[in-house]
């Protein structure tokens, strides 16, 4: 298992990216339980965040591409706007315990 941050580093409406070896990934916490993608969208395979850690909408409510503004629901990855419509980000098995958020070692 890879521990990506302490549960505390990931407050509840916020975002975080985090780099692994060439592997990059998001982390959001929406309503306690916390959601980890690929850092990829699915229509140029390019990053989403427009700035550091900054992968939310306005309302913190939807994933957004800073490039292409898609719009992806935080609990499936599904595309619900924009040009990849239809397509979803790919999710990361992760779990989360007193000690951190922890995705497998191949993910």
């Amino acid at each position: 298992m890879i521990r990506l941050c302490a549960p505390g580093q990931l407050a509840e409406a916020q975002s975080r990216g985090f780099s692994l070896d060439e592997r990059r990934l998001i982390a959001v916490r929406k309503h306690g339980e916390v959601f980890v993608y690929h850092n990829r969208c699915p229509h140029r395979g390019v990053s989403l965040e427009w700035q550091a850690d900054q992968f939310l909408d306005p309302s913190a409510s939807l994933i957004r591409c800073a490039h292409h503004g898609a719009l992806f629901l935080i609990d499936t990855g599904e595309c619900v706007a924009g040009p990849c419509e239809g397509r979803s980000l790919k999710r990361v098995a992760s779990l989360e315990d007193g000690e951190g958020i922890w995705i497998e070692a191949d993910a």
